[in-house]
């Protein structure tokens, strides 16, 4: 029988990560499938995608892209490409095992039985979850949090979480196209469109960790899209035009 989730990887330069979390998804009990988008990752990261789809016939999907063309036009991308191919749950995860595969279906569970439109796995749901983070960055993250959640009114600790389980319905609502977005800011703005079409947003409680190989893409530009991004969406919110 078909899955009816699936489960979306942007990758660059992730040949360190990819195939153990290929195995460890394609191997759990609750049955998903698999989209990767991959910038060109010059690392061969979409040569060892496309010898693991040998090992996994039709559970493993690959778009390949030109460039590094960034999170929020990949996970864009992986959300086209679900509702085309109708999945009923989509779901967004890190490829550098920051994000547990075995929490996967805790996130899949309370959308699939109704509780919720979002499952959002949360870092600071239940006190602050993270593993291995320098200080500096722990209160960047907190604090970017708390500010996007009194700018816009959405009633989630972690806004910026990339770790999550969204409806079809939920999709089909949002308008994709007007996401523009990356980084912290493409989560914020999901999590606002969502909230704003009407969706209940869930926090599940998660431990997140820092990765242990390949490097972080975190950078300075990508937090400061994220401060400009709330005001834009909430005065976009007051004039009609999202």
């Amino acid at each position: 029988m078909p899955s009816q989730t699936l489960v979306i990887i942007p990758t660059y330069n992730e040949s360190e990560n990819i195939s153990g979390v290929i195995d460890n998804l394609l191997n759990l009990p609750e049955p998903v499938d698999m989209l990767i988008v991959d910038d060109a990752s010059p690392d061969g990261t979409a040569d060892i995608v496309r010898t693991r789809q040998k090992e996994y016939p039709g559970r493993i999907h690959l778009i390949e892209r030109e460039g590094k063309l960034g999170l929020g036009t990949a996970y864009v991308t992986g959300f086209k490409f679900a509702l085309e191919h109708e999945y009923r749950f989509v779901c967004e995860m890190d490829a550098d095992f920051s994000h547990n595969p075995e929490d996967v279906p805790r996130l899949i569970e309370p959308v699939k039985n109704g509780e919720a439109d979002v499952a959002i796995g949360s870092r600071y749901h239940n006190g602050i979850s993270i593993v291995n983070w320098p200080l500096r960055r722990l209160i960047l993250s907190f604090g970017a949090n708390v500010y996007a959640r009194l700018i816009t009114g959405v009633p989630v600790k972690d806004m910026t979480a990339g770790f999550k389980c969204i409806s079809r319905d939920v999709l089909e609502k949002i308008n994709l196209d007007r996401i523009r977005s990356n980084g912290y800011a493409f989560q914020i703005e999901v999590h606002f469109r969502a909230y704003k079409a009407g969706a209940r947003l869930k926090e599940v409680s998660i431990i997140f960790r820092e990765r242990e190989v390949g490097t972080s893409k975190m950078s300075k530009k990508i937090v400061y899209e994220a401060v400009g991004m709330v005001w834009a969406l909430k005065i976009r919110s007051w004039l009609g035009r999202l």
